[in-house]
């Protein structure tokens, strides 16, 4: 008998669920909110009820019993920051993300959601690698202004599951090795993670330009631009997230359509696109000093990692570092799970939440 494991993934509009025995997928399911009806609640904690009800009758509706689970993970809110891997899900953790968390985020909604089944299960909740999680070396924290210190916010679930997972490959454990990871989707962040720890990032806002994402703007210009008098803040921030990168060159989020521009000749599209990769590079390069060049193994992982065109750009830059292993996909559900999978057969410890 395997370990079954519910994995349990919040975003803005949908809540994503995926049943795993063992290392192998039984199910995923996307369940859709209609936008009108999320605009009703004032916080994303008020959803609580609504979505749960929605997990637990499509359970039921496919008659699969919750007393099978061995566990359940929910994905890690908007606590104040955490370490990396598991975490219990206690009173103390379900407080801060109802009352108090650190901003709202659909992703609040994982703990508590996966608590509650848990609880009809009679088997532990888990929150695995949290958005929050910063191990950051206090050197990196320094940013050149005391009221903005650096902190750690990336893509940590999907690219600390893709470097355990070559670490396999390569025969060797992730605290063994030195990874510089990529994660290419609608937001860009990279990360540098020295012998099991994600010791500096590049954040989607610091760092290349995304499809949606401006990231890293001359700052005096940006200043002058705010306070031009033509934008509001709203409009401002939209710039710099929703409406900026690919979006505000090309009027598109998509890659796949920016790749058939170019193909069909558009000359602007290709620098446009080819700079994105060439940020990209930059950033590698730039965090492969933190560990002063000794990198193992460089990563590119998430959606734009099955474009060819983009990836291959990248390697031509980077490849001279270390060898550039391509692993496309955002493997979220997939990590909770595997993340879980490891505490439940010991070979990782979960923390207890604490303030």
């Amino acid at each position: 008998m395997g370990y079954k494991i519910l994995a349990i993934n919040p975003g803005s509009t949908s809540t994503k669920i995926a049943l795993y025995d063992n290392e192998n997928e039984v199910f995923t399911e996307t369940l859709e909110h209609p936008i009108d009806k999320i605009e009703k609640y004032d916080k994303t904690i008020d959803q609580f009820e609504m979505r749960k009800d929605l997990v637990i009758s499509f359970l039921k509706e496919n008659r699969y019993n919750i007393g099978n689970l061995s566990a359940v993970v929910g994905r890690g809110g908007m606590l104040p920051t955490v370490k990396s891997g598991a975490y219990i899900v206690n009173e103390t953790m379900l407080d801060v993300l109802s009352n108090r968390p650190v901003m709202e985020h659909a992703s609040n909604l994982g703990a508590p959601i996966a608590y509650e089944i848990a609880k009809i299960a009679g088997v532990k909740a888990y929150i695995y690698d949290s958005v929050r999680t910063d191990e950051l070396k206090d050197i990196a924290r320094i940013s050149g202004m005391p009221d903005i210190p650096r902190t750690s916010t990336c893509h940590v679930l999907n690219t600390r599951a893709t470097a355990i997972k070559v670490a396999k490959k390569y025969g060797k454990k992730y605290q063994d090795m030195n990874f510089v990871i990529a994660h290419l989707g609608g937001g860009i962040s990279l990360n540098v993670h020295e012998k099991g720890r994600i010791v500096d990032i590049i954040s989607d806002d610091e760092g290349p330009f995304s499809p949606e994402r401006a990231g890293r703007v001359p700052c005096r210009e940006l200043i002058d631009l705010c306070f031009s008098g033509k934008y509001d803040k709203k409009t401002m921030q939209r710039k710099l997230r929703g409406n900026g990168g690919l979006k505000a060159y090309l009027n598109t989020v998509d890659a796949r359509e920016v790749e058939k521009m170019i193909k069909n000749g558009d000359e602007k599209a290709k620098i446009i696109y080819e700079s994105m990769a060439y940020q990209v590079a930059k950033g590698i390069g730039e965090l492969a000093t933190v560990i002063d060049g000794k990198v193992d193994v460089i990563i590119l992982t998430g959606g734009i990692a099955y474009s060819d065109m983009m990836v291959s750009w990248i390697k031509k830059r980077v490849e001279f570092i270390a060898p550039v292993e391509i692993v496309p996909g955002e493997n979220e559900m997939e990590s909770l799970a595997y993340g879980t999978l490891r505490v439940l057969k010991g070979e990782e410890a979960a923390r207890e939440y604490e303030i």
